[in-house]
């Protein structure tokens, strides 16, 4: 990192020199810490484009993907993917009757140990007993789960022989059961056959799975509406995952009265990852710009870069937690926020799902896989926990403000649908003024103090830098390319927000 803080400069972006501003701050304290992080994060833009490679492949315009591409022919074409859904207040009564309808003998049920004891569980249960639905419960998904977790519900299912299956959850909850209901149909298959590579092989799905109804019990994932199931793979430290068309839901419930029960900071932290889902598929690599070209459409990626259709879910999205997510953690009485996160996170999940994310999300994966003793709020789990809409939101203010050159126009209109004034911002400040209205919106909601709060040092940045090279499939789609450096510098800006 030398070659980017040289001298005396290195210091604007030591902790040490960071505003400590607490949360319960006057007004121009407040002010104060926003500036003390803009200026960190403005400082952090000039020392990136100082150093960068200046060639076309790195210059900054919005067309770079082409350059970027340069190996290979860039794809011409994109596919709107997503599971059915189903929304309305007390939907789950209907779940009965679906799986009635589609003539299934046997159904899996998972969800978690949290979950077993809630309403939203007797809900499903009442309906699958008053429709006569023969059923097993595995309640032993973990939250956040691994390889180990994932593979022991793989072998659940394996065993039981069912010909269909309930995911009621969150993300943990639903990504296990894609990834067991695939395991299960393909018995043959070694556990990195559809591991995302350079990780697993990325063999694409060609069996057929049976039929999966998701029903979400929180407002982040949107993995209702996606083929994607994330994991923590031990043996690394590392988040990767599974991405086919193939693994996602036949059908998504999203019943709302189900996100009463989520306590404030899971509230939160599943807004943080709509958040974050918005914006960066948003500003993902267009499609067109994408390379390779796949010679086969099955091999088209799930995450094909920005295009037409995800924009108008992104920007939906986006426009629902502005306006909501705030309601929806303050007062878990607001049945209106709360419906309506529900909804903006399938929105997002259909945006995400098949435009992709970037940067936020591929260095969030080594920040949950490295933590130490963090263990969230609200989360009733044994052991340490970073929850996955934290990782991604922290790292968001010096994300943007780096990959904002590319296309400022998206990235000063996103910050006007937070709530910022842009009549006078100019675009070559777009990164800044998101930024700015990123660490308001997050220091208004007393989220932690960046990666500091969560256990790590600038010593632990080269770990974090690591864990993030194997996400090609997510880093490709900045929209700017980065090197090594660049990611431990964007890590180092994180480190404190306010």
């Amino acid at each position: 990192m030398s070659k980017y803080f040289e001298g005396n400069d290195r210091s604007c972006l030591s902790p040490s020199k960071v505003c400590t501003t607490s949360h319960h701050a006057s007004g121009s304290q407040v002010v104060s810490a926003m500036a003390g992080g803009r200026d960190r994060v403005g400082y952090l833009l000039k020392q990136l484009q100082r150093a960068s490679c200046m060639c076309p492949a790195h210059s900054h315009t919005y067309t770079q993907g082409i350059e970027h591409a340069a190996t290979g022919k860039t794809d011409y074409a994109f596919e709107m993917a997503v599971s059915s859904i189903r929304y309305g207040e007390g939907v789950t009564k209907e779940l009965g009757m679906d799986l009635q309808n589609l003539g299934v003998k046997k159904v899996c049920v998972m969800t978690d140990k949290n979950l077993c004891r809630l309403p939203p569980m007797q809900a499903v249960l009442d309906s699958l007993t008053k429709n006569g639905i023969n059923f097993q419960i595995y309640d032993n998904v973990r939250v956040e789960p691994t390889d180990q977790s994932f593979m022991d519900a793989i072998e659940f299912a394996k065993k039981g022989e069912f010909d269909s299956y309930v995911a009621l959850g969150g993300g943990s909850v639903i990504d296990t059961c894609k990834t067991a209901d695939l395991y299960a149909s393909s018995p043959e298959s070694d556990f990195l056959d559809y591991v995302n590579a350079p990780i697993g092989k990325g063999k694409p799905v060609k069996v057929a799975l049976k039929p999966l109804i998701a029903v979400p019990t929180t407002a982040g994932t949107g993995s209702e509406t996606t083929g994607v199931a994330i994991f923590d793979y031990k043996e690394l430290k590392v988040k990767t995952g599974i991405a086919s068309r193939a693994i996602k839901p036949f059908l998504g419930l999203i019943d709302p009265l189900h996100t009463l029960h989520m306590p404030k900071h899971v509230t939160a932290n599943g807004g943080f990852d709509v958040l974050c889902h918005a914006l960066e598929s948003y500003t993902a690599l267009p499609y067109n710009q994408r390379s390779p070209c796949p010679s086969n459409p099955m091999n088209r990626p799930a995450y094909q870069g920005s295009n037409p259709i995800s924009d108008i879910w992104a920007i939906h999205a986006l426009r629902i937690v502005a306006k909501y997510l705030k309601r929806a953690i303050r007062d878990p009485e607001d049945k209106e926020a709360r419906a309506n996160m529900h909804l903006a996170s399938a929105s997002a999940g259909i945006g995400f799902g098949n435009a992709g994310v970037h940067l936020c999300h591929g260095m969030s994966y080594p920040i949950s896989g490295l933590v130490k003793n963090y263990k969230a709020k609200d989360y009733n789990v044994d052991h340490p926990l970073v929850p996955h809409g934290l990782s991604v939101v922290l790292t968001s203010p010096a994300v943007f403000t780096f990959t904002a050159p590319m296309c400022p126009e998206r990235h000063l209109e996103a910050a006007q649908i937070m709530g910022a004034d842009i009549s006078t911002a100019k675009t070559k400040d777009a990164g800044l003024v998101l930024a700015d209205t990123l660490r308001k919106f997050l220091f208004d909601l007393n989220v932690d103090d960046g990666l500091t709060a969560l256990g790590y040092s600038n010593d632990d940045i080269p770990s974090l830098v690591k864990g993030t090279l194997p996400q090609e499939r997510v880093t490709k789609l900045s929209p700017r390319p980065q090197t090594e450096e660049e990611l431990s510098a964007l890590f180092e800006a994180s480190m404190k927000l306010y």
